[in-house]
């Protein structure tokens, strides 16, 4: 046999059984990977229990634990707007066993009201999916002269900067609402803030100030009673709890629109399967009947969207509220 036969023969001895011990390698790599969950799964909530994202959390929490065959253990870590529970998880593991339940009015609203937040908005999550959109409302002291936003326009103009509105505090979700109807229709208010929703809601309901912008499903019992007029929802549609009631773009500002988005995210390089495979998960229960009515009845609407689209959602909400928020000079208590 020829020396250069030989040499061949060796390099293609050498060559098979490389491929051989590569072949093995990968199915063992493959054979030991994980199954995802491969341990209870966390989903941080950064509020304090008992509001509509927590509700939302829980209901997820629940019905995802049927689904992965993990535990989903919700956490409450409120505090600082939402910063510290969002904080914990962008320095989380990013294996998709630690998640955030956020209300995106705070995740994007934060960027611009505090210069040195403690993670990046965008570049420290990994979105997963939108999941619901709870409505805003408009209401009014029956006192008010005002039954319609037009008229509320109107009145607000007359009396510049006289009439009272109520807010949860500098830079919440109702606050920055109110900015935007200033800025569209040059009217101004004078705002009250309140440390939360509720104390600001009972003075309203007292007459202690004139107005304020509120979730629908803590107003919506007041409205009812006579005890609060409702004016126009933020939503871009018509609210079928009270479809009566005008869009604040039907009523008098076409293409206003505001409220609080809830979604799901998970620390930045979580592997996309994991994230695709969540991103499913959501859309499932999006669509879970008995789920939809259920938190419809507190004016909680469920949704679901790809990563792609909730990833260009929170893009373009920060650069949204950013303008409101540059413009009102609005600083964080």
């Amino acid at each position: 046999m020829a020396e250069s036969e030989k040499k061949i023969r060796c390099v293609y001895r050498f060559r098979c059984a490389a491929a051989a011990v590569a072949v093995l390698a990968f199915g063992t790599v493959h054979a030991q990977a994980p199954a995802y969950p491969g341990k209870p799964v966390r989903i941080i909530v950064p509020y304090a229990a008992g509001g509509n994202v927590d509700v939302n959390a829980r209901i997820l929490g629940q019905k995802l634990t049927e689904s992965l065959g993990q535990q989903v253990i919700v956490d409450n870590r409120a505090g600082a707007g939402g910063i510290i529970g969002s904080d914990l998880v962008a320095k989380s593991a990013p294996d998709g066993h630690t998640l955030l339940f956020i209300a995106a009015g705070n995740h994007t609203i934060n960027p611009s009201l505090y210069p040195k937040l403690p993670y990046d908005t965008v570049r420290d999550f990994a979105p997963i999916s939108m999941i619901a959109r709870v409505s805003l409302i408009l209401v009014v002291h029956p006192s008010l002269p005002a039954r319609s936003v037009k008229e509320l326009i109107a009145l607000a103009k007359a009396k510049q900067a006289e009439i009272n509105v109520a807010s949860g505090g500098n830079g919440t979700a109702g606050h920055l609402a109110l900015e935007l109807l200033m800025a569209m229709s040059g009217t101004k208010f004078r705002h009250i803030p309140y440390k939360g929703n509720a104390p600001g809601l009972a003075d309203t309901i007292a007459g202690q100030t004139s107005m304020m912008i509120d979730t629908l499903s803590t107003s919506l019992a007041y409205v009812k009673a006579g005890r609060l007029r409702a004016l126009a929802v933020t939503s871009q549609q018509r609210s079928p709890l009270l479809p009566a009631i005008p869009t604040m773009a039907e009523a008098a500002l076409p293409g206003y629109e505001a409220g609080v988005y809830i979604g799901l995210l998970a620390p930045a390089a979580t592997p996309r399967d994991i994230v695709n495979k969540l991103s499913n998960e959501v859309a499932r229960f999006a669509q879970n009947p008995e789920i939809r009515q259920r938190l419809a009845e507190q004016a909680i609407e469920l949704i679901a969207s790809t990563p792609e689209v909730f990833s260009a959602f929170i893009k373009t909400d920060i650069a949204k509220w950013e303008k409101v928020i540059r413009k009102a000079g609005i600083k964080a208590e």
